[in-house]
């Protein structure tokens, strides 16, 4: 989630309607100036005893965030907390329950990525040697309950804490006891932006098979091989889910405005604190009459704010984000920015996915986005393949759309690669989920703390 380091109210006012829109329309950039922004999230625990730490502890996040900073890191304050930092690589900030996140830089090509990921894993991994933390890539906690994870000092958090049972049933485990890896790509024009939003939301669901990787729950299998895409079902009705205007006649920018303005709020940001907004209007922002902020009216500042505080399966703000995969290890965090740079930044491969999609029904996106949680790569596709099935001429034209690019590195290897982990996937039929779960029901004789040596970075 967002990590908020100035006043939105140092931002220009919004005077009119095209105010909004121009958050989506300063986005759009010429194919020389895409970039690649990787997000991925982890698990922090003790070594010792496999416990999730808390803020303030010796030892404990707070701790972790300021030995970050003997490799450059700058800390970012809210109050007399750290809550995150910046530096070459991006940003790092935390999570509800003190999950770790890299927001990486914006990036040429994926060798930069992959280069950035590893840098950030090898600075973590040795502050957590020092200190006895662990780092776990799964998509979702595999023992711990609610009540067992410590909240991290955030603002926002102490808002969204209070509004998410009032929305959901699950919206406090997507916040306490979830990591995924996210990918933020650009976008030409806004017709290039609809076609890549299109694509993108049509095979998400396919993302979240071929990442599935959280199928425990306090200990136990859950029933999913995703529980953290299905958790997303059950977590704010409002914000989250497919969207499906997205692939009505005449979307765009504007048709986007108009979801986000019926999106409820969360919070506005002013002076350094958070004032408590939750459920209510940003149409009642822009006339002056939100009962939060009475008599005030919203910067640009605040719309970005609002921007990021939706939870679709891809997301619009002056870029897109890739919103659909578990978190995971090292080659998968390399692994999803190649599929989506594959699909998404080559033109051919793009016409080439949106020609599988383009005939796919509203019906058929809900019913996918229902069961691939559950089905992972036995989801039939409209026509009848499965996932597998799907996801094999999916990623050839991922391959191709990275061949054509010719982003090569010292060794004059492209960028295709990166989708080998996604191959062994496909050839086997088995995501990472239902191979642990073979390992549980096996040799781990039904003890998911073998998890940790199987799981950690």
């Amino acid at each position: 989630m967002s990590t908020k380091t100035e006043s939105a109210g140092e931002e220009p006012m919004i005077d009119s309607r095209d105010d909004l829109l121009s958050v989506f329309a300063k986005g759009e950039k010429p194919a020389a100036r895409w970039r690649i922004g990787t997000e991925h999230e982890k698990f922090v625990y003790r070594t010792a005893d496999h416990r999730a730490p808390s803020y303030d502890e010796k030892g404990g996040i707070r701790d972790l965030l300021m030995a970050m900073t003997r490799f450059g890191w700058e800390p970012v304050m809210e109050g007399d907390n750290v809550i995150a930092l910046t530096g070459a690589d991006g940003a790092i900030s935390l999570e509800p329950a003190g999950q770790l996140e890299l927001s990486g830089a914006p990036l040429e090509n994926l060798h930069q990525t992959c280069a950035e990921t590893g840098r950030h894993l090898r600075q973590v991994k040795e502050i957590g040697a020092e200190m006895g933390l662990g780092f776990l890539g799964l998509g979702m906690w595999p023992d711990k309950t609610r009540a067992e994870l410590p909240i991290m000092p955030k603002g926002r958090y102490d808002i969204m804490l209070r509004h998410m049972p009032r929305v959901g049933n699950l919206g406090l485990d997507m916040m306490l006891r979830t990591c995924t890896i996210q990918t933020n790509l650009d976008y030409a024009s806004e017709a290039d932006m609809v076609q890549k939003f299109r694509v993108s939301l049509a095979l998400q669901p396919l993302a979240t098979a071929l990442f599935a990787n959280s199928p425990f729950t306090e200990g136990k299998p859950n029933g999913k091989l995703s529980y953290r895409s299905h958790i997303w079902t059950d977590t704010d009705p409002h914000r989250t889910g497919m969207l499906p205007f997205v692939f009505e006649d005449g979307f765009g920018y504007e048709r986007y405005a108009d979801y986000m303005l019926d999106v409820p709020m969360y919070f506005v940001y002013r002076d350094g604190k958070y004032i408590d907004a939750a459920g209510q209007s940003f149409r009642d922002f822009l006339k002056g009459e939100l009962p939060a902020y009475k008599g005030q009216k919203p910067h640009i500042g605040d719309w970005n704010d609002h921007l990021s505080t939706a939870f679709p399966e891809v997301r619009l703000k002056s870029f897109l984000e890739m919103r659909g995969a578990d978190g995971g290890r090292w080659n998968r965090i390399c692994a999803l920015p190649a599929f989506w740079v594959g699909l998404l930044y080559d033109q051919a491969a793009l016409d080439a996915a949106w020609d599988v999609v383009k005939g796919w029904s509203i019906a058929d996106h809900h019913r996918i986005r229902a069961e691939v949680p559950t089905l992972g790569l036995k989801t039939l596709a409209p026509d009848g393949r499965t996932f597998q099935q799907l996801g094999r001429a999916i990623l050839d034209i991922a391959r191709a759309g990275l061949t054509a690019r010719a982003q090569v590195n010292a060794l004059g290897e492209n960028e295709a690669s990166f989708l080998n982990p996604l191959d062994e996937i496909i050839d086997s039929g088995k995501t990472k989920a239902e191979l642990l779960l073979e390992r549980y029901q096996g040799e781990w004789q039904g003890d998911v703390r073998h998890v940790y040596e199987e799981m950690s970075f």
